[in-house]
C-alpha cells in the first residue's frame, strides 16, 4: 500500500483520499459486499482450475479460455434446447455442457504454452458466434446473444444480486481440498508433481494423472463460465469474463495452490478489482492502475513467502 501510494502521488492523486474512497465504495453496505462475492465466484473457480493441475506439476494458463468455453457451451445448450425443456432441467444440462466442453489435451509441447494460446482460440470462437450465428437480431445491434430466460438463471439470495453460484464455488473448493487431502488420487497427484520420473518408476500412470488433472481444472473453469453467464451477465457479449482467468491464475499462486487459500485470495483480488473502479472514477487515475496494485500485492506476498522459507 505504501508503494502504491507513491505511485498515486506521482500520478497526482492524494493517497489518503484515494484509499478512503476505495474502502467506502468497496465495503459500503450490503451492495459492496455483494459485488465482491459476485466478482469472486468465477475467480475462485478459475483459481481452482490452476490449483488442481499444479498439484501434478502442471501450469494451466488457459483459465481465461476455459471460462469462455464454459460460457459458450452453456449458452449453446440453452439456445439449442429453447423452450422444449423446463428451465431448471436446461440449467443442469448447461452445467454438464460447460464442464464437458473444457477438456484440454496437450501433446508434445508445454501445457503452459498450449493452454495460453488456446485462450485466443476460445475468444475468437465466442466472437464468431456473437457477431454471426448467435447474435440477437432483436437486440440493440451490439454483438451479443439473447438473454437467458429467467427460468434458466441461477437463483439469488433474497433481494440481493448475490447468486447461488457462490455456493458452487465454495463447494468446489471444499471438495477439491478433501480430494487432495484424503484420497489416493490426490496423493498420486502430489507424487507426480513432486517427481514425475520417480512416480513413473514406481508404476504410476503419469500421463493419465496429468490428463485427469487438466480435465478437472478445465471443468472447474468451465463451471466458472456457467456461473457468470447464468448468475451475473445472462448473455455472451464482447468482453465476457475478460481478464478473469488471469486474475484466477494470480489467486492460485497467491494461495500456493491450496484450495481453501484460493477462496481467500480470489476474494481479496475481487475486492481490489471492485475498489479499482473508485481509483478511476473518484481519483481520476487510469483504469489500469488496479493492475499495478494487484501486481504489487503478488510480488510482495511472493517475496515475504520466500523470506519466511529461507529463515
Amino acid at each position: 500500500m505504501l508503494i502504491f501510494a507513491v505511485f498515486m502521488l506521482v500520478k497526482g492523486a492524494n493517497p489518503f483520499t484515494a484509499y478512503k474512497d476505495m474502502l467506502t465504495s468497496t465495503f459500503s453496505g450490503t451492495d459492496g459486499l455483494g459485488n465482491i462475492l459476485i466478482k469472486a465466484t468465477p475467480l475462485i473457480l478459475a483459481g481452482l482450475a490452476v490449483a488442481v493441475p499444479a498439484r501434478a506439476g502442471l501450469i494451466n494458463v488457459g483459465g481465461e479460455g476455459q471460462l469462455i468455453v464454459g460460457g459458450v457451451a452453456a449458452m449453446g445448450t440453452s439456445l439449442g434446447l429453447g423452450d422444449r425443456l423446463d428451465g431448471k432441467v436446461t440449467l443442469v444440462l448447461m452445467i454438464m455442457a460447460a464442464m464437458a466442453g473444457t477438456l484440454r489435451l496437450t501433446v508434445g509441447i508445454s501445457e503452459s504454452v498450449t493452454t495460453l494460446l488456446l485462450n485466443y482460440v476460445a475468444l475468437d470462437l465466442m466472437y464468431f458466434l456473437i457477431y454471426d450465428r448467435w447474435k440477437d437480431r432483436a437486440g440493440s445491434g451490439q454483438p451479443a446473444t439473447r438473454p437467458l430466460p429467467v427460468s434458466e438463471r441461477l437463483s439469488v439470495f433474497g433481494s440481493s444480486r448475490v447468486h447461488t453460484g457462490i455456493l458452487l464455488a465454495l463447494g468446489g473448493a471444499v471438495i477439491v481440498w478433501l480430494v487432495m487431502r484424503t484420497t489416493s488420487w490426490g496423493f498420486r497427484l502430489r507424487v507426480v508433481g513432486g517427481n514425475a520420473e520417480a512416480a513413473r518408476r514406481a508404476g504410476l500412470r503419469v500421463g493419465g494423472l496429468a490428463l485427469a488433472a487438466m480435465a478437472v481444472g478445465g471443468a472447474l473453469a468451465g463451471l466458472g463460465g456457467l456461473t457468470q453467464l447464468a448468475g451475473a451477465e445472462f448473455k455472451l457479449r464482447s468482453g465476457f469474463l475478460a481478464g478473469y482467468g488471469y486474475i484466477g491464475f494470480l489467486a492460485s499462486w497467491l494461495a500456493r495452490h491450496k484450495p481453501l487459500g484460493v477462496v481467500v485470495a480470489a476474494t481479496v483480488l475481487a475486492a481490489i478489482v471492485i475498489g479499482g473502479d473508485s481509483l478511476q472514477i473518484d481519483s481520476k487515475l487510469p483504469a489500469a492502475s488496479v493492475n499495478v496494485l494487484m501486481a504489487l500485492t503478488l510480488l510482495i506476498v511472493f517475496g515475504f513467502g520466500r523470506k519466511r522459507v529461507a529463515s
